[in-house]
């Protein structure tokens, strides 16, 4: 029996619209631009409805979130090769490794608690944001989008060694800079 495209549609739609809001988050926090995010996530999620057929199973958000880094990365070359996204600071490179304890204590419900954590929140924001786009990108993945390991390193076409490289000098690099913000 042959596959028609609204058979093809409704299948992609439940397999691929449950992750837009990771495929956003991704592209949002590479490209530092709401507008450009969407534009490159509609892009990526017609690329992917095109290769449909290619997706034989598996783990769909990984699949998704690779056309979106792929896509996103075509973009910038595209579009901003003027634009210098490394950070650079020889100050970061000497900083040991930050334990695994979260930046923020555990949550009160009182309307000062809450500033505070907003506060924090665009303090991180705001930091991550000054990372290299190389450390944002596995830290997005795996502390924004809880990816594992090997997702991140099938994502990014990197070695699963590299990963945990980049998230542990990304992770000092972020704590550096917070130290420098506060």
């Amino acid at each position: 029996m042959a596959v028609t495209e609204a058979m093809k549609a409704k299948r992609f739609g439940e397999i691929a619209l449950p992750h837009l809001n990771a495929a956003y988050n991704l592209a949002r926090w590479l490209t530092h631009s709401d507008q450009d995010a969407q534009d490159i996530v509609q892009e990526a999620y017609l690329r992917a409805f095109k290769f449909f057929d290619g997706f034989h199973g598996g783990d769909a958000r990984a699949w998704l979130l690779a056309i979106v880094r792929n896509t996103t990365y075509t973009w910038l070359q595209q579009n901003r090769n003027h634009v210098q996204n490394a950070f650079c600071d020889e100050t970061f490179h000497d900083f040991i490794e930050a334990d695994s304890a979260t930046l923020c204590d555990q949550p009160d419900n009182n309307p000062a608690a809450i500033l505070a954590r907003n506060d924090d929140k665009r303090l991180l924001d705001r930091a991550l944001e000054q990372l290299p786009v190389e450390f944002r990108e596995v830290l997005v993945l795996r502390e924004l989008e809880d990816l594992s390991y090997k997702e991140i390193s099938h994502i990014a076409g990197i070695p699963i060694g590299t990963v945990m490289s980049r998230l542990a000098r990304g992770r000092r690099l972020l704590q550096a800079c917070l130290e420098r913000m506060n």
